[in-house]
């Protein structure tokens, strides 16, 4: 098997059909053997019976089906690790990616590189201040604390040698940090400019709560790509820094006492703003070595984070 497509799906069913036509035509023009591998992360609407029924008139179709909605990431993941292709090729289902743009991404793969990224630049071009601005703050921000520069972290368009693709260890939201998670790798990685186009059918998975776990994960990126394996770097920083603040104001609090006649033990909200410090200190510690933690058990054991329901 020379390439996989990997398409993961959640209620999807109006678009997956077009899609597969334009698949089709596109895999057929590149004259390799491929597969089409849709991963429905337990879709509520007819998506599965469409794939169904995909799958009876295609033999270069393969479907699994997941057990619940577990996200995207896990979708791909576990795309990922049954795609039998030597190229894993892995797209959106909603038609906004356009397969014939495919070719572009595995000719960087042909220059030697192990991961070539889409680029939407024609995306949002109407909405320039209520998204396109937003995603280009959010893009830079990303860029700038995984140290791998992109222009579009968000985009699910893109192409990896398997071995490549099968290494990589994906949770919570974390599909978007694939090119800094594959650069710690080694991975060489470009950046390729595909199309855009608007959603037909089916309506967007996106909302505010998937972008504070994209940042809760940015932040998880960032700690693991840098100071997994030194992580007193990090709390020992934070201790250091609290506890000379701390060290500092208690000393202007004696000083006052001393010099003033102040009292120290009538001041409240002094010691609710401390205590606020040191809890959110202590959350964002427990998090953090939470992650560590739920990373090894993963890894250690080769335990999935998705549940196969069936396949055919």
């Amino acid at each position: 098997m020379d390439y996989s497509v990997v398409i993961p799906l959640f209620n999807e069913r109006d678009s997956v059909v077009p899609l597969h036509v334009e698949l089709t035509r596109a895999m057929a023009a590149i004259g390799r053997a491929y597969e089409l591998l849709f991963v429905d992360d337990g879709s509520t609407d007819d998506s599965l019976d469409v794939l169904r029924q995909i799958k009876s008139q295609d033999q270069n179709v393969r479907v699994i089906r997941l057990a619940r909605n577990s996200g995207q990431t896990a979708a791909l993941s576990c795309g990922f690790a049954n795609a039998k292709g030597d190229v894993v090729i892995a797209m959106d289902a909603d038609g906004q990616n356009d397969p014939a743009d495919i070719p572009l991404l595995l000719a960087k793969l042909d220059e030697g590189y192990d991961l070539a990224s889409g680029w939407r630049t024609e995306r949002w071009q109407e909405e320039k201040f209520t998204r396109r601005l937003p995603s280009m703050a959010a893009n830079s921000l990303i860029s700038t604390m995984t140290g791998v520069k992109l222009h579009d972290y968000g985009c699910t368009f893109k192409a990896y040698r398997r071995d490549l693709a099968q290494s990589l260890n994906l949770y919570g939201e974390m599909h978007r940090f694939v090119p800094a998670i594959a650069a710690e790798q080694g991975a060489r990685i470009a950046e390729v400019e595909v199309g855009f186009r608007p959603r037909k059918a089916g309506t967007s998975k996106y909302g505010l709560w998937r972008i504070v776990r994209t940042l809760l994960d940015l932040i998880t990126v960032k700690f693991l790509s840098g100071y997994s394996t030194a992580p007193i770097q990090v709390f020992g920083l934070i201790g250091f820094v609290l506890g000379g603040l701390g060290s500092l104001w208690t000393a202007m609090l004696v000083l006052e006492k001393i010099v003033l006649g102040r009292e120290l033990g009538n001041r409240p909200a002094l010691l609710l703003a401390v205590l606020l410090v040191v809890v959110g200190v202590q959350f964002v510690s427990i998090g953090l070595l939470g992650e560590m933690l739920a990373r090894t058990y993963h890894e250690s054991q080769g335990k999935p984070i998705y549940v196969i329901k069936e396949e055919f």
